[in-house]
């Protein structure tokens, strides 16, 4: 999440220097101690610039201390950097040893395990050196410095290191989430990120490639905001191309009178499939569709007003998918690097990069597997012109550290192609700037065949999304949810659960993989659903309601009461909550989102076994009436709910107060 090593070598720096600093001070500050000489004037003068410098050192200091001190601990990443100086100092004989912490699968074994010693011995040997594992994790323990973390360490079976952690600790990070909120870490820099996401073609529906692409970049630019960073999103939408010379042509004949009233298009679909149709079979509706194209690239006003007609009529139905998704995305389609693109034909010649092939401007990356076609034989760019210089675009002129491409996995070995193209012309250092292809894989209907209608036709997106609210209205009915809830709190029981089920379906597989879309299965409240964990959700946040306790109650004993973490469920629980930095800081590295899905859902199932086995809220059997409140417990039961909140939004699920 950020690169807490180099925060703790800044801040151990700091330290050192305002002591050495101090140091210096009290010396200056004894005449006796000075010979006389005829520096003791600027060594005065020193002394004065030394005080102001160390003010500034410890002032800086508090500030770093301050804003750490709200941020959620990745305890993962601090027990890395514990290890990391023991084994370093243990085997000052080996490069870059290895460093493995991991979360212990079995509780009796500790909270986390170092398996480096195995490893490390295995790499001594390579050098000629014998030496039993275990020696090594002894070596490893020996050299851990004091820390604020670790209650004690044994060592298991060939070599592992279990590590158990103090239970004070723990209570005390989960006290500063009580008091602070979920707060990410602090960043190193503020780096700018562009995802690239969603991108239907103008005057084509939506359909459900759309919308995978859509809720996984939507999601990607969701955590990339709550850590911090400067996210653009982007919709790199077709709203250029042949196919338009063929719609204006067919929007001339349809409605003549187009540049003066605004033509009814109800169907864009229907509009597309009829200028097809005519494209293929009547020849000089082609041949004028191909010169409405020249003209279109040449900017005349008459087509270019077409052309705005019929992406306006397009974009007025991407917004109600994205309306209904909660969506925010700026639109820049292929249209707006159409000028861009000779500036890419021109340096990609001039430093040599071009072959001719049959009429063709082709550029071969050394090691890829195909050309990329930058100028067509008819003198026409292509999406690999049009995408070189998207990215160009993104690289110098927005300044962007990190590019991410949602598409499909089909389209992953042209962004191959085109980053190495980039690479090779000079444009972006790997190791300086992160360009990479979040592909994902097929929707597939319950047949496991390709999602589509009976009638063999691509689902429509809004079709698909109706149907959702449709069957989350008749599941929260059969629940009987209406006979309790307002209407209003009905529609958005339906809207949460509709689009939270659609969404988490998505995001809760490998995005890598196929998977079969069921209304069914996403709609169970059982099992790894959106609909058990809003339910599981609007539970945990209704205990407080029910027992009478008031949110301002709440943050007074955040502040003033010890999470106490004496029962193992409380201290499973405790432990879980706070490993939602690590799950993020995993996320960040893969682009892996169902990670986050599985955390949310074992998170969940723990708070359901603490909440079984320990009691928050007594109350007298005959009666009902509370006759007892166990407050940290009361405070475990917010924790777990404000990381569950946090999660949902990385998600763009939105839970409602009561369901």
């Amino acid at each position: 999440l950020i690169d807490t090593v180099s925060y703790l070598q800044s801040l151990s720096e700091f330290k050192h220097e305002i002591q050495s600093l101090s140091a210096e001070i009290e010396s200056l500050k004894n005449p006796q101690t000075l010979s006389p000489t005829p520096r003791l004037d600027e060594l005065r003068e020193e002394n004065a610039k030394l005080k102001y410098r160390l003010n500034i050192l410890k002032r800086s200091l508090q500030e770093d201390d301050t804003d750490c001190s709200k941020s959620m601990m990745n305890i993962n990443q601090r027990l890395q950097e514990v290890f990391g100086e023991a084994i370093r100092a243990s085997c000052p004989e080996l490069d870059n040893p290895p460093l493995a912490v991991t979360p212990n699968q079995q509780a009796k074994f500790g909270d986390y395990q170092c398996n480096s010693a195995m490893a490390m011995a295995q790499m001594l040997k390579a050098k000629g050196i014998k030496v039993n594992p275990r020696e090594i994790a002894e070596k490893i323990i020996q050299n851990l410095s004091d820390n604020e973390l670790i209650e004690k360490t044994e060592i298991a079976g060939p070599g592992f290191i279990n590590i158990h952690l103090k239970r004070t600790f723990v209570s005390k990070l989960l006290s500063n989430l009580l008091i602070n909120g979920v707060q990410p870490p602090p960043l190193a820099s503020r780096k700018k990120v562009v995802v690239d996401f969603s991108s239907p073609n103008i005057a084509k529906e939506m359909h459900v490639g759309h919308l995978r692409s859509t809720i996984i970049g939507d999601s990607m630019c969701r955590l990339f905001e709550f850590l911090g960073y400067d996210v653009l999103r982007l919709n790199h939408v077709g709203d250029w191309g042949t196919q338009f010379g063929m719609l204006i042509a067919h929007l001339q004949d349809k409605f003549p009178d187009y540049l003066t009233i605004s033509p009814p298009i109800r169907d864009l679909q229907a509009f597309y499939k009829e200028s097809k149709k005519r494209f293929d079979e009547e020849e000089d509706f082609k041949k004028r569709a191909y010169q409405c194209v020249v003209k279109l690239q040449s900017k005349e006003p008459d087509f270019i007003k077409g052309w705005n007609l019929i992406c306006d009529v397009s974009r007025r139905e991407f917004q109600k998918v994205y309306n209904c998704l909660d969506i925010q995305i700026i639109e820049r389609g292929e249209s707006y690097y159409q000028d861009k693109m000779t500036e890419v034909v021109k340096e990609f010649e001039e430093k040599g990069l071009v072959e001719i092939d049959e009429g063709r401007k082709i550029v071969f990356v050394p090691g890829q597997p195909i050309p990329l076609t930058i100028v067509k034989s008819d003198g026409g760019y292509t999406y690999d012109t049009s995408d070189l210089a998207a990215l160009r675009q993104r690289i110098f002129d927005e300044k962007a550290d990190i590019i991410i491409y949602v598409t499909d996995s089909g389209q992953g070995t042209h962004f191959q192609v085109v980053f190495a193209a980039a690479q090779l012309i000079g444009w972006y250092n790997p190791q300086v700037t992160r360009v990479e292809h979040a592909g994902f894989g097929v929707v597939l209907g319950e047949d496991k065949k390709k999602f589509k209608t009976r009638s063999g036709d691509t689902v429509r997106l809004m079709d698909l999304l109706d149907e959702g609210l449709k069957r989350s209205m008749d599941k929260l009915k059969d629940k009987e949810r209406d006979k309790v809830l307002t209407p209003e709190e009905l529609t958005k029981a339906q809207s949460s659960v509709a689009f939270g089920c659609i969404k988490y379906a998505d995001l809760s597989h490998n995005r890598i993989n196929d998977y079969v879309f069921s209304f069914d299965k996403m709609l169970d409240d059982r099992g790894n659903t959106a609909a058990y964990l809003l339910y599981a959700f609007t539970r945990i946040r209704s205990i407080a309601r029910l027992a009478n306790i008031a949110e301002a109650t709440l943050r007074k004993a955040a502040e003033t009461t010890e999470v106490i973490l004496d029962h193992e469920k409380e201290w499973k629980l405790g432990k879980c909550i706070l490993r939602f930095p690590e799950i993020l800081q995993k996320i960040l590295d893969d682009l892996l989102l169902h990670t986050l899905c599985d955390y949310l859902y074992e998170l969940a199932t723990t708070f359901t076994e603490f909440y079984d086995s320990c009691y928050c809220v007594e109350k007298d059997r005959q009666t009902g009436e509370v006759v007892k409140v166990n407050m940290w417990r009361m405070l475990l039961c917010e924790a777990t709910a404000a990381i569950m909140a946090k999660g949902f939004d990385i998600l763009g699920i939105t839970p409602v107060q009561r369901m």
